[in-house]
């Protein structure tokens, strides 16, 4: 399907929102200057709210959801298309957690608040590129669709790692066929960061617990144990807590709409992947020309600008 095609489809499908009822969107954000629109999104990618996007370049708050939602979608059906055929190697996903309208104990049967979301999320650890991501709920059929559209997306054999959440063997298995790749997950073990003797103090409720072990378990094919990490995956996290405030713990700046959360992580996979210069990639060229993710993936050839 072609990326025009595409624009017209409903609001769905991988590299976005997954398994919620949505529309298409018509592109009507022209009456701003692209150096306006461009001071917005630099706001939003460098984790503002709406909010303080709105007060910083002098907008409404109405105007920055507007350029949000219709950049958004651009950019997921762009990434949609773009992402394919991708020589990598040896893959590591995570899933990241945030909420939307309310916690997924404070949502009442028949509110608009549709709790906990999970952020999944596929990178290649050797170039940084964030190949595919999915909005949705933690569960077997959120991994399913995960793993198929990763899959896809993927021209040769890869060695795969993930955690050791019960949903992903089988998805693997459906999405690559048995012994498809090489499968492997490392299992973390943890004990309480609390202060009490028995670890119940009240920093328990702010701090992750203390990693103390990792075992790696062999799923299928052959993984090498040396590349069996999910350290970089894991990274990314922080870098999306930073460059999204939706995802800050413990404000009041968490998505009211789980469409806007999908947009955001969105627009901020774009910047991500074709427009943010990677400190690593840098120092590892020869020249130490300014690499992004895309750039050393093979996908473009120089540093988009948020223009």
């Amino acid at each position: 399907m072609s990326l025009a095609a595409d624009l017209n489809r409903p609001f769905s499908g991988s590299c976005t929102l997954a398994f919620l009822p949505g529309q298409a969107y018509i592109y009507t954000m022209n009456q701003l200057s692209t150096e306006r629109r461009a001071a917005i999104v630099r706001c939003l990618v460098e984790g503002n709210s709406a909010r303080a996007t709105a007060r910083l370049t002098g907008t409404s708050r109405a105007t920055v959801l507007k350029l949000l939602v219709e950049l958004g979608e651009m950019c997921r059906v762009y990434q949609h298309h773009v992402l394919r055929n991708l020589n990598c190697q040896r893959i590591q996903c995570d899933e990241i957690w945030s909420f939307c309208g309310a916690k997924e104990k404070a949502v009442k049967a028949g509110a608009d608040a549709y709790g906990d979301i999970w952020t999944w999320t596929a990178m290649d650890p050797d170039s940084k590129l964030m190949v595919c991501w999915l909005v949705g709920k933690r569960s077997p059929q959120a991994a399913r669709e995960f793993m198929g559209d990763l899959a896809d997306r993927l021209a040769s054999r890869i060695q795969l790692t993930t955690d050791g959440l019960l949903s992903y063997p089988p998805a693997v298995e459906g999405a690559f066929g048995w012994a498809g790749c090489d499968f492997a997950q490392l299992i973390k073990i943890y004990r309480s960061s609390g202060t009490g003797a028995a670890g119940d103090g009240p920093g328990r409720r702010y701090s992750p617990g203390v990693c103390i072990g990792a075992e790696k378990h062999w799923v299928m094919g052959d993984p090498d144990p040396d590349y069996v990490s999910t350290s970089h995956v894991e990274r990314s996290n922080l870098t999306m807590r930073m460059g999204m405030r939706r995802f800050t713990r413990l404000t009041n700046a968490f998505s009211r709409k789980v469409e806007n959360h999908a947009h955001s992580v969105n627009i901020h996979f774009m910047h991500y992947n074709f427009c943010r210069a990677h400190a690593t990639l840098t120092k590892a060229h020869p020249n130490r020309y300014p690499q992004t993710p895309a750039m050393a993936a093979g996908i473009t050839d120089h540093v988009w600008t948020v223009e």
